[in-house]
C-alpha cells in the first residue's frame, strides 16, 4: 500500500485470529509495517496474545461487580490514604449499579458508554423535596462521572492483565459535558449559593443568642475566612500567628466513620488550597479568649484522666481529639432552626458567602481566589460577577435617589 516513507509503500497483512474464547465470534488481525517480516511478526504476536491471554473458564463466570471486588483487594495494598479508598468505593457502587451484573469478559464499548451517558442524563434517584414520599432522578455531576470513569478504567485494565478479557472497553469513551443554554445561565440562582448580608446577620445573631459551646468561634471563623469545614477542623494553634494576625492552611481533616479517634490529616483539596491569609482583629481577639478557656478545660481533663490527645487542635473536645466536619454540619442545622433562612445551607455556603463579602468590599478576583484557595476560577468568577453586577445596579438606584428629579425628561 502507498505510504510516505523512503520506499514509498508499506505492507498490510490481515490474518485469521483465534475466535473469541467467550463469544466464539470470528476475529481478524490487521497490521501495517514497512517490511513483510515486520508485518508477519506483528500479526503473530497479536495472535499469540489473543490465543493465550484469556482465562476462558474464569472469564465466563466473573461479573463486573466481582472483578471490581477482586481489584479492590489489590488496590488497597497500593495506597495509604483512607480518603482515596473512600472515593474509589463510591465509584465502585456506581459502576455496580449500572453494569455490575454483566460478565466482565463480554462488556462492550457500547454498554460502557451507555453507563456514562445514563449517569449524565438520568442519574440517580433522590427524594422529591416538594412531594414527600415521591422520588425524582438527578444527573451526576461531571466530576463524579470522571471519577467513576477513572476507577472503571483501573478495574478493566486489571481485568486485561488477569486474563479476564482481551481489551479495555473504557478506552475512547466520551464524557459529555452539558453545555448551558443562555436561558439556563440567566435562570441560575447564584444567590442561593451564598448568604446575603441580612441572612448572615440573622445566622450570626442566632449563634450569639442560641449557640452552644464553640459555635461562636466556629461560625464566625468560617464566615470571615472562607475555610472549608475540614480545613477548620484540622487547624492547630501553631497555624495561627497572633502577632501577624495570619493563619496558614496546610491540611484538612478526614474522618470516614465520624469517630473522634479515627481521623486522618491529609493535604488540602488542591495545591492552591495551601495558603496563608490574614484575620480580622475581632476574630483574633475571639480566638485568644477561646484559647484561654480551652487551656483551662484541658488542664482539668488531664488532672482526672491520662488519655489526653495533646495535638493542639483549635476545635477539639476536652480530651484533645478534634471535632469533624459532620459535627460542624449538625451544629449548623441546629442554628438554622432559629433563623428564617430558607436556602439549602451547609458549612460550604460560608465559602461562597466570604467570596461575596470580598467582592462587595472591592477585593479583586485574583486575591479572592488566593484567599479561599480556589484553583478553578469558575465558581469564584460566577459569584464575583453576580455580586459586582448587582452593586452596579444598586449604584444606579442610588444616583436615581439623589438626582431623580433631573431624570424627569419633558
Amino acid at each position: 500500500m502507498p505510504a510516505n516513507n523512503k520506499q514509498g509503500y508499506k505492507w498490510r497483512l490481515v490474518i485469521e485470529g483465534p475466535p473469541d474464547p467467550v463469544t466464539n465470534v470470528r476475529t481478524q488481525i490487521p497490521r501495517v509495517r514497512d517490511t513483510i517480516a515486520e508485518v508477519k511478526k506483528a500479526c503473530q504476536e497479536e495472535y499469540d496474545r489473543l490465543a493465550g491471554g484469556i482465562n476462558v473458564k474464569k472469564a465466563k463466570k466473573v461479573t463486573v461487580s466481582e472483578a471490581a471486588a477482586e481489584w479492590r483487594k489489590k488496590y488497597i495494598k497500593t495506597i495509604d490514604k483512607d480518603a482515596t479508598l473512600a472515593i474509589r468505593d463510591k465509584s465502585i457502587k456506581i459502576i455496580n449499579r449500572y453494569i455490575g451484573k454483566l460478565p466482565i469478559a463480554t462488556l462492550t464499548k457500547k454498554q460502557y458508554q451507555g453507563m456514562l451517558d445514563t449517569m449524565a442524563t438520568v442519574g440517580y434517584k433522590v427524594k422529591d423535596k416538594e412531594n414527600p414520599g415521591q422520588f425524582v432522578y438527578k444527573p451526576y455531576a461531571v466530576n463524579s462521572i470522571k471519577t467513576t470513569h477513572t476507577a472503571a478504567g483501573m478495574i478493566l485494565e486489571w481485568a486485561v492483565k488477569e486474563g479476564l478479557r482481551k481489551d479495555d472497553p473504557s478506552e475512547g469513551a466520551v464524557i459529555k459535558e452539558k453545555a448551558l443554554t443562555v436561558e439556563e445561565i440567566e435562570e441560575e440562582d447564584l444567590e442561593a449559593s451564598y448568604l446575603e448580608r441580612h441572612e448572615l446577620e440573622s445566622f450570626l445573631n442566632a449563634v450569639v443568642n442560641h449557640g452552644l459551646e464553640r459555635d461562636l468561634e466556629t461560625f464566625y471563623f468560617l464566615a470571615f475566612t472562607g475555610l472549608r469545614s475540614g480545613e477548620l477542623c484540622a487547624l492547630k494553634w501553631a497555624d495561627i500567628n497572633f502577632d501577624t494576625t495570619m493563619i496558614r492552611v496546610t491540611k484538612t481533616l478526614y474522618s470516614p466513620n465520624n469517630n473522634m479517634k479515627n481521623y486522618e490529616l491529609t493535604p488540602p483539596k488542591t495545591t492552591g488550597s495551601i495558603r496563608s491569609l490574614n484575620l480580622d482583629l475581632a476574630i483574633i481577639n475571639l480566638l485568644k479568649s477561646y484559647q484561654e478557656q480551652q487551656t483551662g478545660i484541658h488542664e482539668k481533663y488531664k488532672a482526672q484522666f491520662d488519655d489526653h490527645h495533646s495535638k493542639n487542635f483549635v476545635l477539639c473536645r476536652p480530651n484533645g481529639y478534634p471535632y469533624n466536619p459532620t459535627n460542624v454540619l449538625n451544629r449548623m442545622d441546629r442554628i438554622l432552626e432559629y433563623t428564617n433562612i430558607t436556602k439549602h445551607a451547609t458549612p460550604h455556603i460560608f465559602r461562597h458567602t466570604h467570596i461575596s463579602m470580598l467582592a462587595e468590599a472591592g477585593v479583586d478576583i485574583a486575591n479572592i481566589m488566593k484567599r479561599v484557595g480556589h484553583d478553578d476560577a469558575k465558581t469564584t468568577t460566577k459569584i464575583y460577577l453576580h455580586v459586582t453586577n448587582k452593586m452596579k445596579q444598586d449604584d444606579a438606584n442610588k444616583v436615581n435617589i439623589q438626582y431623580g428629579d433631573l431624570l424627569k425628561l419633558k
